[in-house]
């Protein structure tokens, strides 16, 4: 299965993926807790900030099955507001079941614009700046690469600053790309390359 590969800003953007330990502990326990704050509010529960010990739990657990996806899902978050935009990229194989899934999502994801990436060539972009109340602002990028689906998902915690970000997510978007093994031979050697 290819992995993920992208060049984000570090002057903009914190990789969550691959922040062990200490590193990078503050704004993964953010991000985590902005994202249950926004699942209790889509589910209808009264507006409070995730669980403090719930988000401390998964910001510990976090990287390690981060790394167990083996580069297939890559976070970042907003350095500057960690709890304003969090977003994750993943790349899934394209089976029948995901593409007859992908063909029943709801109607407003038939607004898609074309979008190019640098590396994944033409994809899609959804931007829903203000979706029905209680559902937070969210931008989805996809590309369907043939055998696997690439997918872009930034989920911004206010309305008014979603325009001031997505320009910086549509960047961060573009510079994804697929790094993958080549067999070498007949034999079980492998060839990596740099991306």
């Amino acid at each position: 299965m290819p992995r993920l590969h992208a060049d984000a800003d570090e002057t903009l953007w914190v990789p969550v993926t691959g922040s062990l330990r200490w590193r990078g502990r503050r704004h993964r326990k953010a991000a985590i807790r902005m994202l249950l704050g926004q699942a209790n509010r889509a589910m209808g529960a009264e507006t409070r900030g995730g669980s403090g010990v719930a988000a401390w739990a998964m910001s510990q657990a976090a990287p390690f099955l981060m790394r167990r996806a083996d580069g297939r899902v890559l976070v970042w978050v907003w350095k500057a507001d960690p709890e304003l935009v969090v977003v994750m990229a993943q790349v899934q194989e394209a089976t029948a079941q995901l593409r007859a899934a992908r063909a029943m999502m709801p109607m407003e994801y038939d607004d898609t614009e074309t979008f190019r990436g640098t590396y994944l060539g033409v994809g899609e972009k959804l931007a829903m700046p203000l979706p029905p109340e209680p559902r937070t602002p969210f931008a989805t990028y996809t590309w369907d690469t043939g055998s696997a689906f690439v997918t872009v998902t930034a989920v911004c915690a206010d309305r008014e600053r979603f325009g001031t970000v997505i320009g910086s997510v549509d960047d961060l978007a573009r510079s994804l790309r697929l790094v993958d093994d080549v067999a070498v031979g007949e034999g079980p050697d492998v060839l990596r390359l740099d991306p």
